[in-house]
């Protein structure tokens, strides 16, 4: 299962309102690149494909191809708004190495 913070949510309805297509859901992924091997992936959409997982948590739909579930296990989607930049984050148990910026990482 893959869960979403307060934060995470409130900034996904903003963004989501902000351009006039309310009820989207979120799509997460792993893609092959970045310093660390494995990139994270994140959109908003509204079709789901052959194989997805998909779950609900804090009142968002999340959508998870099913090779990039393997990675993703687990994880929780925060967002930051603090110093070290505005952006969705990614708290994966599963990565044993990541990047400075966290927006890669390695099992």
């Amino acid at each position: 299962m893959i869960t979403v913070t307060d934060s995470a949510k409130e900034q996904a309805i903003h963004l989501m309102n902000e351009d006039g297509k309310p009820g989207l859901f979120i799509r997460v992924g792993v893609e092959g690149g970045g310093c660390s091997g494995l990139t994270y992936q994140l959109k908003f959409d509204n079709e789901e494909k052959e194989g997805d997982k998909t779950f609900e948590d804090n009142g968002v739909k999340i959508v998870v191809d099913k090779k990039s579930y393997l990675y993703l296990i687990g994880t929780s989607l925060d967002y930051s708004g603090g110093l070290n930049g505005k952006g969705f984050v990614f708290n994966n148990p599963n990565a044993e190495r990541t990047c400075g910026c966290g927006e890669s990482f390695s099992i």
